[in-house]
């Protein structure tokens, strides 16, 4: 009787390289993963919902106040130093810090040498931040992406893969990335110049949209490759990939705070710096390496895509929250101010005389 060694019984079906190759071969290609129709109506709903957005952040704008970042660049400065010093060295750091291998730290690192989304836009809108600066800086990071990210992937990537990434910077997909955001931009700003009684609508519609679309794009995204994100991708990994925006939120308010910005400016910065440009990391990865050498890993942008836009929105959930506080704080100090101005008049007031 042929006896057969069950799971318990074979140690080596336990290893970690064995359980690394089977969930790996488990996972469909980038180039499957493109022909899902769930993936299909996701690409879909972000290019319609960018275009919406788009537009109301456009009605947000005006020329003047776009100008005037750009003839005193300190904010538009400031960001990019943020954007492409802190997000490159806490890519670099988090991988050495969680030893993660060669090729889960190049995609940690690429995703920290890209530029800034769209999505900081949105949520400076959300913040009350400056939209105008958050415009002007994602513009700049694009067009200085042409000539950082090459530098930058050269000068971290020699301590953490031995590969040759020359010639793999996306350059049609930054421009494309730049025409998709200043295109709807432009229509939302000549809307705002030529027709300001439809900018509130098309301001609270967008917020809407905003809203609806996170929802969708949430759910899309776990049921097209939440159980294979979770089964390929190590504890280190989802840890990387959720501290790196949190710390990106946090050293871009840290730093602008540094260099005295006022506090719009302040919530502006902060969201720039941890929103990446999700869709140029996916264009690196796919370009870059072959699908069976990079596996699983094409799915991290849309990782770090899940994290950047939850702790974006707990961060503006706490801001309302904040915000609605102490506005009525503020009342509540304005009406007493009111009752004892009129108490310290009533009391300064002349007794009148009474005559008989």
């Amino acid at each position: 009787m042929n006896k057969t060694k069950g799971a318990f019984e074979s140690p080596e079906l336990w290893s970690p390289n064995h359980i690394q190759s089977t969930s790996l071969t488990s996972v469909p290609s980038p180039s499957a993963f493109g022909q899902q129709a769930t993936d299909k109506a996701l690409n879909v709903i972000l290019i319609v919902v960018l275009f919406v957005i788009m537009v109301s952040l456009g009605c947000t704008m005006e020329i003047a106040k776009i100008t005037m970042h750009l003839k005193k660049p300190k904010g538009v400065a400031i960001s990019v130093m943020a954007q492409y010093g802190i997000m490159p060295l806490t890519a670099f750091v988090l991988s050495k810090l969680f030893q993660l291998g060669a090729t889960e730290s190049l995609a940690v690192l690429i995703c920290g040498c890209c530029p800034g989304g769209n999505l900081s836009n949105i949520f400076s809108l959300a913040l009350r931040g400056d939209v105008n600066l958050s415009i002007v800086m994602t513009t700049c990071s694009t067009v200085l992406a042409i000539g950082l990210m090459p530098l930058l992937l050269y000068l971290y990537s020699g301590g953490l893969y031995k590969g040759d990434l020359e010639g793999k910077v996306p350059y049609k997909g930054i421009i494309t990335s730049l025409v998709i955001m200043l295109i709807p931009c432009a229509i939302g700003i000549i809307l705002n110049e030529k027709k300001p009684q439809y900018t509130g609508f098309i301001i609270k519609a967008g917020m809407v949209v905003l809203l609806l679309s996170s929802a969708a794009i949430i759910t899309l995204s776990v049921a097209n490759v939440g159980s294979s994100i979770m089964v390929v991708f190590s504890p280190s990994l989802l840890g990387s990939s959720a501290l790196m925006p949190f710390i990106g939120f946090l050293l871009g308010y840290v730093l602008s705070a540094v260099f005295k910005l006022n506090d719009r400016c302040r919530r502006t910065v902060c969201m720039e710096t941890g929103c990446q440009n999700v869709q140029l990391c996916s264009t690196i990865l796919k370009v870059a390496f072959a699908p069976e050498i990079i596996g699983s890993l094409y799915f991290f942008p849309l990782l770090y895509l899940l994290f950047q836009l939850g702790e974006g929105l707990l961060l503006v959930l706490v801001f309302r929250i904040h915000d609605r506080i102490k506005k009525g704080n503020d009342a509540a100090k304005m009406m007493c101010t009111a009752v004892d101005t009129v108490s310290a008049l009533e009391v300064s007031r002349p007794c009148r005389n009474s005559g008989k």
